[in-house]
């Protein structure tokens, strides 16, 4: 328990679900017993106006019954309350009251009762003003210096300030350039009124000034002003503090001088009266509240601040002497003296907890109860610590709330694509090139075994195949029902998708007994598209600039069985050669040698390679599997397609600069255009008409630039897009080849694809290029550093969008080599340390100094090829790929 906490004087609630603020709490004599003795005055939104005079029997008691001197409902919401001179030809207090339309000031008297009542207190309406404008806050004070009475200046919310001499309306005028109403306060020693306007600055207007300037009865006041009737209303200094200010106090302990305290969202400011800084302290909480008070070092000035932290701090000018913890957050906070003890804090919070402390040190005293003594059954507490003991391990196997099973049967997701094209596609108003584009039927079934709520479904398929619908909604399920819902996947653009698997995922809630809204879970499954869906059969071409061949460790296999829907079965002595055509016209040639145990793939696309080739090693494991084979395993030996995938990443960043450039010219463009209609403005206004001096054809021009810009951004975004969908096939090819050359386990190939495919899609914010470089930067750093001296190096923490490629190209390349040296990719802790990484056959050991890296890319040129041809020809020679590969 902390000693510096708030020590709780006296408090209580106001009311149920009312809500307060920072004008809604006053400390004074208001009943004028001439005593010393404060009130605590406090108005709500709900309009009930309420006077405590608290007097606990001890401290930390709550309120009583006879503490509450008044409770009164005034209908309309209490904006701000404030006790002053406000009754002409007397000097008592009266209490001012602030509605939203309307200014009501009582007198407040008690009469003494009769027997044993005590004292009856009473309000009386003294006199009221209806307001024409709505009232935002108020300031109280002798303004222009007249004595024995206090006037009252009310700000609406739309900026005009009226001032009230008592009964009396006198005048009301309208800041220059208000848009906000701010804080308001009044600085008797200068007669000003003190403000802070939306513009951020804090603003001080004389009163002399207000009363003598234009008369605020239109807010055309500027125009009077050019007819010369009054004068102009001008502010006298202004402050520029960059923040809008929660409060305004002004302090004057002296007739020398007086103080300015402006509270802002993020610091303190003390300003003198001619507007400069004395001080200013930057807070670490954000402030709710605060109020300054004299101090007992001569020339400083001690500050109560109260924060969102449920904390009240004391500053001496800008150092902290107090901190102490409060029950609420406070929204107003005053000092007083209440039942003879001077310098009570009276803090109120937003829904109505009133509290009255001190400061102080004092120990709150506990005592631990005794223990009831009795005697210990200890064979009970054997068998029960034998029951926790079960209980504990069932919860440690389960790893969760429920038990693995029950967690897995509480749904069920499956997916069923359907094995033939829809009757009629959906794929309406669709063509690619001169081919009608199909569309298939995917049904996805809900199975569940309890209660499920709020269950969504969100189906996600690779762009451009699009979905006709991707949300399915279900508020609730009962046990052991079943849901089918069916949609239809078809290919919209003329790229190939990087992908051909769908992933759909369901969002539910449980209910527990515990927990009647439910525990979110989420479930998913994966469903995989056919090829048919956007390639067709084709004619094997006999040349293609882009080759590549897969090794395996069985016999062949005839591609009629692999591709039942691609072939032609009428040309037995071709089944090892087969054609593919995708949708937009680009072909891939497939190959089986009948011998060696090789396949090649071949097209004049690099990027199209992947689809065909991922389809072949998924195809050759299920075919192995159903014949029962396990060890079958596929390998690369060729050389990697480095140059081929550096060209695609080369067009896709200059496609991403020009975009850039277009968009940079499109917004100069846009504002020479608003820069001419407003020279067109100002001349068609203009009573005196004068000269267009081609203004008219500078528009026209403009604009047809405009439109031609804002189509070549649209036309780059999707030139932009296609390349990118391209550069993720080359990708999942280039991951592909590197797992099969290493022979690298399906972790390191999930790290592979988490730094080579980390976005869906570039953004303005952030790309490809600088996101997998620096993923590739951190695995050189760690798992395949070459020293401990390079995992000290740190990597920038902003990425932006680099010069050029050659820093990616280079590290891609490095990270291949040191792969091909040996070093294996992990994410462990262990992944830190240098690894001493040993090849059969006595490899190269990794380069310790930094100049290698300038020396990889020369010593590399043997191990990644620069040329088209990506296979070496020496195993597959010797025969036109149409007649077979043999040896």
């Amino acid at each position: 328990m902390s000693l510096f906490k708030a020590r709780d004087w006296w408090s209580t609630v106001l009311g149920e679900k009312e809500e307060f603020d920072q004008g809604c709490l006053c400390l004074a004599d208001v009943d004028n017993t001439g005593n010393g003795q404060d009130k605590v005055i406090v108005g709500s939104f709900m309009g009930y106006l309420r006077i405590f005079n608290p007097h606990p029997v001890k401290t930390g008691d709550g309120a009583q019954a006879e503490d509450l001197l008044l409770e009164v409902h005034l209908r309309d919401p209490i904006l701000q309350v404030e006790v002053g001179k406000f009754v002409s030809g007397t000097e008592m207090l009266h209490l001012a009251v602030l509605h939203s339309r309307k200014l009501c000031v009582y007198s407040v008297s008690g009469s003494l009762g009769n027997v044993e009542h005590g004292t009856q207190y009473q309000i009386k309406l003294m006199y009221e003003h209806n307001l024409q404008r709505t009232a935002c806050n108020m300031t109280y004070g002798s303004f222009g210096g007249v004595k024995g009475r206090d006037l009252i200046c009310i700000q609406s919310m739309d900026g005009m300030l009226m001032v009230f001499e008592q009964e009396s309306y006198a005048f009301g005028r309208f800041l220059p350039g208000s848009l906000l109403p701010g804080p308001l306060a009044y600085s008797s020693r200068t007669d000003s009124f003190i403000t802070v306007s939306s513009c951020r600055q804090v603003e001080s207007y004389k009163y002399q000034v207000l009363a003598f300037a234009t008369d605020a009865d239109k807010r055309q006041e500027t125009e009077q002003q050019k007819l010369g009737s009054g004068k102009r209303l001008v502010v006298d200094w202004t402050l520029n503090i960059g923040e809008q200010a929660l409060d305004i106090c002004i302090v004057s302990f002296n007739q020398s001088a007086s103080s300015v305290f402006v509270l802002g969202e993020r610091n303190f400011f003390c300003l003198k009266d001619s507007g400069q800084i004395r001080f200013m302290k930057k807070l670490d909480c954000s402030p709710s509240c605060f109020l300054p008070y004299c101090s007992v070092s001569e020339g400083t000035i001690n500050t109560l601040i109260g924060n969102h932290s449920n904390m009240l701090h004391v500053y001496q000018d800008v150092t902290l002497k107090w901190a102490t913890q409060l029950p609420h957050i406070p929204v107003a906070v005053r000092v007083g003296c209440l039942h003879d003890l001077k310098g009570v804090i009276v803090t109120l919070s937003d829904d109505g907890h009133l509290q009255c402390s001190y400061l102080g040190t004092d120990p709150s005293l506990f005592q631990a109860p005794k223990v009831e003594s009795r005697e210990l059954n200890y064979d009970e507490l054997d068998i029960e610590l034998k029951e926790l003991q079960k209980i504990i391990k069932d919860v440690n196997k389960s790893q969760g709330v429920w038990p693995m099973t029950e967690r897995e049967d509480d749904l069920k997701v499956s997916a069923m694509v359907s094995p033939n094209f829809d009757s009629v596609s959906q794929s309406t108003d669709v063509e690619v090139g001169a081919d009608l584009v199909p569309s298939v039927t995917v049904k996805v079934t809900l199975q569940n075994r309890v209660t499920l709520q709020k269950i969504r479904l969100s189906v996600y398929v690779q762009p451009p195949l699009v979905l006709t619908c991707d949300q399915f909604t279900f508020e609730f399920m009962a046990p052991e029902m079943t849901r089918t819902v069916g949609f239809s996947v078809y290919l919209k653009g003329s790229c190939l998708p990087p992908e051909l698997e769908g992933n759909a995922v369901v969002s539910y809630s449980r209910p527990t007994d515990r927990n009647p809204e439910g525990i979110p879970r989420v479930s998913q499954c994966k469903f995989r598209l056919p090829l048919k869906l956007i390639c067709l059969p084709g004619q094997p071409s006999k040349t293609a600039s882009h080759k590549l061949t897969i090794d395996t460790n069985k016999s062949p296999v005839s591609l009629l069985s692999l591709f039942p829907g691609f072939a032609n079965q009428s040309e037995d002595d071709q089944v090892n050669v087969m054609g593919f055509r995708f949708l937009g016209g680009s072909r891939v040639t497939l190959l089986a040698s009948k011998t060696s145990q090789r396949y090649r793939i071949q097209s004049e696309q690099f990027e199209d390679i992947w689809l065909i080739t991922n389809e072949l090693i998924i195809r050759l494991q299920e075919y192995f599997e159903k014949q029962g084979i396990k060890d079958f395993a596929c390998s690369f030996s060729g050389s990697m397609p480095l140059q081929e995938y550096f060209e695609l990443i080369d067009h896709h960043f200059e496609l991403r600069i020009n975009g850039e450039k277009l968009e940079e010219l499109l917004s100069e463009r846009a504002v020479q255009f608003r820069a001419i209609q407003r020279r067109l403005l100002t001349r068609f206004k203009d009573k005196t008409p004068a000269p267009l001096q081609h203004l008219d054809t500078l528009l026209d021009g403009t604009y047809k630039q405009v439109i031609a810009l804002a189509d070549a951004v649209e036309e780059n975004q999707d030139n932009l897009f296609q390349s990118f969908t391209r550069l993720k096939s080359a990708t999942h090819l280039v991951i592909l080849l590197i797992g099969l050359w290493q022979k690298l386990s399906t972790d390191q190939i999930a790290i592979l694809e988490a730094a080579f495919l980390p976005l869906q899609q570039d953004t303005q914010e952030l790309g490809w290029e600088e996101t997998v470089d620096a993923a590739i930067s951190h695995l050189l750093k760690t798992c395949l550093s070459k020293s401990s001296k390079e995992q000290a190096l740190n990597l920038s923490s902003q990425l932006s969008i680099p010069k050029d490629t050659s820093r990616l190209k280079k590290h891609i390349t490095l990270l291949c080599d040191r792969l091909a040296k040996g070093g294996r990719l992990c994410l462990s802790t262990d992944a830190a340390a240098p690894q001493t990484m040993v090849m059969p056959g006595g490899c190269a050991t990794i380069p310790e100094s930094d100049l290698e890296e300038r020396s990889v890319e020369h010593d590399s040129s043997e191990l990644f090829t620069n040329h088209k041809h990506l296979i070496v020809e020496s195993p597959m020679p010797e025969v036109s790929p149409l007649q077979g590969v043999s040896e």
